[in-house]
Order: C-alpha cells, then sequence, then structure tokens
C-alpha cells in the first residue's frame, strides 16, 4: 500500500501547533512548573547551560512565568537560542 506525505504546510501547522501547546502549558499556574521541569532538558540544548536553566527558571515562577511566556508569543523569545553547527558552517563558507 502507497503511504500518504504529509505537506510541507502540514508539517509547519503540526510543529507550530507543539509550539503553541508547550507554551501554554507551561502558563498554568502550578501544573506550568512541572511541565517547565520535564522541558528543561530541551531548553539547555537548545539555548544552552546557562540560558536554557534562565530560561526554565522564569518560566517555573507561576504569574511571572505566565506573563513571561504571554508576550513571547507575540513578541519572540527573550533568550535567544544558540546558533546550531549548520549555520555556523553556512556563515564560514
Amino acid at each position: 500500500m502507497a503511504t500518504k506525505q504529509k505537506s510541507l504546510k502540514r508539517k509547519l501547522v503540526h510543529a507550530g501547533g507543539w509550539q503553541v501547546a508547550k507554551r501554554a502549558a507551561k502558563m498554568l499556574p502550578f501544573g506550568g512548573t512541572a511541565v517547565v521541569l520535564f522541558l528543561v532538558g530541551s531548553d539547555i540544548k537548545r539555548k544552552g547551560l546557562l540560558g536554557g536553566l534562565l530560561n526554565s527558571s522564569i518560566d517555573a515562577i507561576p504569574v511571572v512565568g505566565l506573563a513571561k511566556n504571554a508576550v513571547e508569543l507575540v513578541r519572540g523569545d527573550f533568550i535567544p537560542d544558540k546558533e546550531r553547527e549548520s549555520t555556523v558552517k553556512a556563515k564560514r563558507s
């Protein structure tokens, strides 16, 4: 049987929906703290050790994390992701 391939648009919607769901879960007052603790590893991978820990610790504070994530949904991340190796190699070329 042939398998149905997802379109690029569908993949982007799926990935974007996951990002919004993670941010929404972090906004919950005390349940958000549990989500942050679960996702701290991914923050460290994306932002580096110091940036990931700082981002996760701010998100874990109930009211402050809510406000931070609400602003980040519109503005973007306060703490930027570290550069990936592929982008660093592309800049060198």
